[in-house]
């Protein structure tokens, strides 16, 4: 497996990473999230060996991770790493080349993943030519064509129509099922809800939680239509914790009291719609993990 161990990074009196650490495992998609500058993309620039870390150790297999290693690694910038003026085949034939494939087979390659992405009739156009999700795709295709055995790929998804964020969607998880450990990061938390194994949260250059979707999501939280119900109805319930309240609509958190209490409580309250056990969307998760430190640093 990949695994960031405990890494920290410094530019100046800014701390960028403080001993981050998470792992990917082999056929795991592991969607790597965060606001812009939380420190995702110096944690990839570290792995790829792009940036050095002050402290902390980067392991693929156990081991730690080399040029050689590296070589087989498939990277994709969030920033365009493409020459603009070279021509997108001639472009990902040399960048196949460049890790190894020999002439036939890096051709080959180049034709299976621009078919595979879309971009096959723009094999001979020059990268600055084709729109930006066309370069997306062929970003892509650089990190794909020499078959690596791991991908990092930074804001994989930016900028591509719904049909793209598809087939790209459909690549990765091909890869993940074939054994590779993918990490990408996003700002698309739906997408990554969907499609990631697991997920990791940066705040502030600290990890500050790791887990599925289901395993950052705690306590037993119920929602509760209710047609007018009086101001508070839930307030006061023992064993119960009011998460969020609109007009006709609560959320509790169920901390000693049980579904059927608080049911019987709503029916007194007012004709109840809907009551069952409430899924926050990994969206919500975000919100609530990253908000923790910050309120509790303002605290201090």
């Amino acid at each position: 497996m990949l695994e960031i161990g405990g890494i920290s990074k410094r530019f100046g009196q800014v701390q960028a990473l403080d001993r981050v650490t998470f792992a990917v495992q082999p056929g795991e998609l592991f969607g790597f999230v965060g606001s812009n500058g939380a420190g995702k993309t110096t944690t990839m620039r570290i792995v790829l060996g792009v940036l050095s870390a002050d402290a902390g150790e980067v392991r693929w297999k156990g081991r730690p991770i080399d040029a050689d290693v590296r070589r087989r690694i498939g990277y994709m910038p969030e920033e365009r790493g493409l020459y603009p003026k070279m021509k997108v085949g001639e472009q990902l034939e040399y960048l196949a080349r460049l890790h190894g494939l020999g002439a036939a087979d890096a051709r080959a390659a180049v034709e299976r993943w621009t078919a595979r992405l879309g971009v096959e009739s723009r094999i001979r156009d020059e990268v600055q030519k084709l729109s930006l999700g066309n370069q997306q795709r062929v970003q892509l295709s650089a990190a794909l064509v020499h078959d690596p055995e791991v991908l990092v790929l930074d804001e994989p998804f930016s900028g591509l129509d719904p049909v793209a964020v598809e087939v790209m969607s459909a690549v990765l998880r091909e890869k993940a099922d074939a054994g590779v450990p993918v990490i990408f990061s996003s700002h698309q938390l739906d997408l990554v809800e969907r499609l990631c194994d697991r997920v990791g949260i940066i705040a502030g250059g600290r990890m500050v939680a790791v887990g599925t979707v289901d395993e950052l999501r705690t306590g037993s939280v119920e929602r509760i239509d209710v047609t007018g119900p009086p101001p508070g109805w839930a307030d006061g319930l023992a064993g119960v914790r009011v998460v969020a309240a609109a007009p006709g609509t609560t959320r509790v958190e169920l901390t000693g009291a049980s579904d059927q209490d608080v049911l019987r409580a709503a029916l007194a309250a007012g004709p109840v719609h809907e009551f069952g056990p409430f899924r926050p969307p990994l969206t919500e998760l975000y919100r609530d993990v990253v908000a923790a430190p910050v309120a509790t640093e303002e605290q201090s």
